[in-house]
């Protein structure tokens, strides 16, 4: 969560998949010729579309990065890129490494191609990270969303609880249902449902483009496996179950992909440039910015804000751009920021009226209270949605005559007080609280005689599953075997 204050804007025309939605997958059918002879150069208009959303993009994904490793990253974009037919000109694409800890990829018209940190460190090789890119320019080369524009909807699915209560209240869904489809994906992003033969589309012209640039096409699939290990892992270390987003449960398993992609690029070999790789993102900030808050288990804090709050038992954090969302099995929230003028009571009912678009919602209490020495103002109201009534509530809190900060939270009627240890938690933290925050970045090491598995997952920067983690990151298994002067990476603080 940034120090920005909370904006609720939208990208009406832009259309990206992120490949972090693993459960997109493809079939056997689809070839890239017939993609690639309808292939158009980067027009100007598309360089104008792009270049009025490029910077909406990296305030919703954190901002770009620079330094020699948003370099690298430039540039294996790039070869890959000219890959396609939209042009021959480095200088005609735009590749940028952004200051996201979520896993994603994606590609808008006008040559702006983009991947976040965190997806570059689940990578093991180069030529994973261009078939990545590939994958995202292949979807602009083939005029994918250009084609599905108008039986796409395209909608934030990780952005204002407003989004959460028109689905719960216009009755789309159980509330469990609507938080698994909001957010199980665990980041900020914008998503064009793609049909299943434009995803073997996009993954094919993927697989072409390495085989031109010389690289390894199965890269395609071990990193498209990585994903999946990773979506699973990030399931067993919130608790939840590893299931398809409602969006994208009309595509097979995530194993179909990971087989097609094998499949379609064949005994072929090439370069993986697994050394330059590791050289090239080694010190990447990994997970959560402290500059945007850091989320360690079930508590939050931010150095900056100079505040911290813990998460209900059985609930989990997902720290995003503009709010920290809060997902359990009975209920979600999020805390975020908004424009205040001074007057606490008048805040909390403007929070109210911006949560949903289709109905007026508005507190039906109010009240006054202190929270660790913070006044406070709060209210609830009872709502009807599709599966009967549910409890909102918005908890804000002053931290300054001009700075308010708040919850809003949704449960099953009568179920509103499981937020109440999460309510009064909140606190100001001091400067030697705030100084000890430290980032956790990727290191890469040579693996030494005598190192195994479990040893060098003892020293990844996580109390809890260490091991798999580490093996998730590296692309091992727990069978794998490791040799003296073999490099791997490492979570550290």
């Amino acid at each position: 969560m940034p120090i920005v204050r909370r904006s609720r804007a939208t990208f009406l025309t832009i259309s990206v998949l992120s490949l972090s939605a693993l459960p997109a997958c493809v079939s056997q059918t689809g070839s890239p010729a017939s993609a690639q002879g309808a292939v158009q150069a980067i027009s100007a208009a598309d360089k104008k579309q792009g270049a009025e959303a490029h910077p909406q993009l990296l305030q919703e994904f954190g901002g770009a990065l620079s330094g020699a490793q948003a370099t690298y990253v430039e540039s294996v974009g790039k070869t890959i890129a000219t890959q396609s037919g939209l042009s021959n000109a480095r200088g005609d694409f735009t590749v940028t490494l952004l200051n996201s800890p979520v896993n994603n990829a994606f590609a808008i018209p006008g040559g702006y191609v983009y991947v976040t940190r965190q997806l570059a460190a689940l990578m093991n090789n180069e030529a994973e990270l261009a078939g990545v890119l590939g994958h995202e320019v292949g979807h602009v080369a083939a005029r994918h969303a250009a084609k599905r524009q108008s039986a796409a909807t395209r909608n934030s699915l990780l952005g204002a609880l407003g989004t959460i209560l028109s689905g719960a209240l216009l009755g789309n869904g159980a509330l469990g249902q609507i938080g698994q489809q909001i957010f199980s994906t665990g980041s900020q992003l914008l998503t064009l449902k793609y049909s299943r033969g434009q995803e073997t589309e996009a993954d094919n012209l993927g697989i072409t483009y390495l085989q031109r640039a010389g690289y390894d096409p199965r890269a395609m699939s071990s990193v498209l496996q990585s994903l999946a290990n990773q979506n699973a892992l990030d399931a067993s270390v919130k608790g939840t179950s590893n299931q398809v987003p409602e969006w994208a449960s009309t595509h097979p398993d995530p194993a179909s992909r990971v087989r097609a992609a094998l499949a379609r690029a064949g005994s072929t070999a090439g370069r993986t440039n697994r050394d330059t790789f590791l050289a090239g993102i080694n010190g990447l900030t990994y997970g959560d910015d402290p500059a945007q808050g850091i989320v360690d288990g079930s508590k939050f804090t931010h150095p900056v804000l100079r505040l911290a709050f813990q998460a209900p038992n059985g609930f989990y954090l997902v720290n995003g751009t503009r709010a920290v969302s809060i997902s359990g099995q009975s209920g979600k929230g999020e805390f975020a920021s908004a424009s205040y003028s001074g007057n606490l009571e008048g805040y909390v009912r403007s929070v109210f009226a911006g949560l949903s678009s289709q109905q007026q919602l508005a507190p039906t209490t109010i009240e006054r209270t202190t929270v660790n020495g913070i006044p406070a103002v709060y209210g609830a109201a009872r709502a009807n949605s599709g599966n009967g009534q549910v409890d909102i509530v918005v908890f804000a809190y002053e931290f300054g005559p001009q700075q308010a900060y708040h919850f809003a939270t949704i449960s099953q009627a009568g179920q509103a007080a499981q937020f109440d240890s999460m309510f009064r938690s909140i606190r100001r933290i001091n400067a030697t609280e705030a100084s000890a925050v430290k980032p956790r970045r990727l290191s890469v090491v040579s693996v030494k005689s005598g190192d195994t598995l479990v040893s060098l997952s003892k020293r990844m920067a996580f109390t809890d599953k260490p091991l798999e983690r580490f093996l998730v990151l590296n692309g091992l298994n727990s069978s794998s075997r490791l040799t003296p002067g073999q490099k791997i990476k490492l979570v550290v603080y």
